[in-house]
């Protein structure tokens, strides 16, 4: 007669194996439910909105993790789903940065060269050597700096012409030039050209590149510029088809005609909210924001492509992201919390926000416990103007954590 084995003399054993042997091939049931979380959400967002009158925008949220994926929304439409097009604004910027980074894997450019320099292998230099783009500094600039807010590149969309030699006589002074040329033509295409052009024109500046840092949506324009001449492309047709196509985001696209100004079905509506008052914002020319924050996206395919690009799945290899998120191989103390295209939110992970009229979002991945969000409202708070959209933003940044602290992150 054979000898029993370890686990027939030993019924205790056996029942703990049969028990692990369940666990592996069935898991654990989670502690909580996808209405469990949009509870969290909910109840949240209405903190927040408690004593804005007439604020009816909504909130929504889409979650990859281990533990599941979850599509949840606080008083957004029923008809809003996680295939909802809304405009992602400046995480745009993770898309033109990641551009830049293939266009380097592949030998084509370096982060180090000036924009002056020539493209490698070529007699064609980064930028033209035209008027149009004699920006103060050029020859210290380098494609890095850029990449990491640190070039001094006047922002076009953020910031009032300010008043110097060079712009006294302008008729955009103390204006937005963006918006002075919109109040005469709603439907104008702005260029590449034409944008860094009034740069160079008015002398704008902020400071000698390198020297601090200063969020600039003109700088990324000028990232677009060089990929379009380094590729052969124009920057549409490069995102397109290096990113958007590979990773199959079939419902995104990159805005650049100022007579594209609606969204295709299914869509977001987006509002602003001033002291109980609601205008809808959906309607809006986005190209003069073209590599900076004119694509628009759905839920599942943001948060899809996030998921995948920090993870080396989405083009690019995994120790290029890695370089991506720390600026490496140079961080310095100017900004240590942005990267290439990518910022680094402390007790939350690595991702950008977004912010243009009607909507505001969040896509953060956090490589601890190996989660991906994406978050977005369709009203914009203007009760205090942009402290408002800050506070708000930052609201939305802590209701996501506490939706995820509810799944146990």
């Amino acid at each position: 007669m054979k000898n029993k084995s370890i686990i027939e003399k030993n019924p205790i054993i056996s029942i703990i194996v049969l028990i692990l042997i369940f666990a592996f091939f069935f898991g654990t049931k989670p502690s909580f439910t996808q209405d469990d979380l949009k509870t969290v959400l909910q109840e949240q967002w209405q903190i927040y909105k408690k004593d804005k009158t007439n604020f009816t925008g909504g909130l929504a949220m889409q979650i990859l993790s281990p533990k599941g994926n979850y599509f949840i929304t606080a008083d957004m439409d029923k008809d809003v789903k996680n295939t909802s097009r809304f405009r992602i604004a400046s995480i745009t910027k993770m898309f033109t940065a990641s551009a830049i980074m293939i266009l380097q894997e592949r030998g084509k450019l370096n982060l180090d060269d000036k924009i002056t320099d020539n493209i490698p292998g070529t007699n064609i230099p980064y930028i033209p050597d035209e008027p149009s783009y004699n920006v103060p500094y050029k020859k210290d600039i380098t494609i890095r700096m850029l990449l990491m807010h640190k070039a001094g590149i006047f922002d076009m969309s953020n910031d009032a012409i300010p008043s110097n030699q060079y712009t006294a006589n302008k008729p955009y002074l103390n204006d937005s030039y963006i918006q002075y040329i919109q109040k005469a033509d709603p439907k104008h295409t702005f260029t590449f050209d034409e944008l860094l052009g009034v740069n160079a024109a008015n002398q704008l500046s902020y400071w000698a590149p390198g020297t601090n840092y200063h969020y600039s949506n003109t700088g990324y324009v000028m990232l677009g510029k060089i990929i379009e001449r380094v590729s052969g492309q124009s920057y549409p047709e490069f995102i397109t088809q290096e990113i958007l196509v590979p990773n199959k985001m079939i419902d995104s696209k990159v805005v650049f005609l100022g007579s594209d100004q609606t969204l295709p079905e299914p869509f977001t509506k987006g509002y602003i909210w001033t002291n109980g008052e609601v205008e809808e914002k959906t309607i809006s020319n986005l190209s003069a924001n073209v590599a900076e924050g004119s694509i628009y996206s759905t839920p599942i395919e943001l948060a899809n492509w996030a998921q995948k690009l920090f993870n080396g799945q989405a083009g690019l290899k995994k120790e290029t992201v890695k370089q991506m998120m720390d600026g490496a191989p140079r961080h310095d103390e100017l900004n240590s919390t942005y990267g290439f295209g990518i910022a680094y939110i402390p007790g939350y992970g690595y991702g950008h926000s977004g912010a243009h009229e009607g909507y505001l979002s969040n896509v953060i991945y956090n490589p601890e416990n190996k989660t991906t969000y994406v978050v977005y409202t369709n009203m914009w708070d203007l009760s205090k103007d942009t402290d408002s959209i800050k506070t708000e933003l930052l609201t939305m940044t802590d209701i996501a954590g506490k939706v995820l602290k509810r799944m146990g992150y």
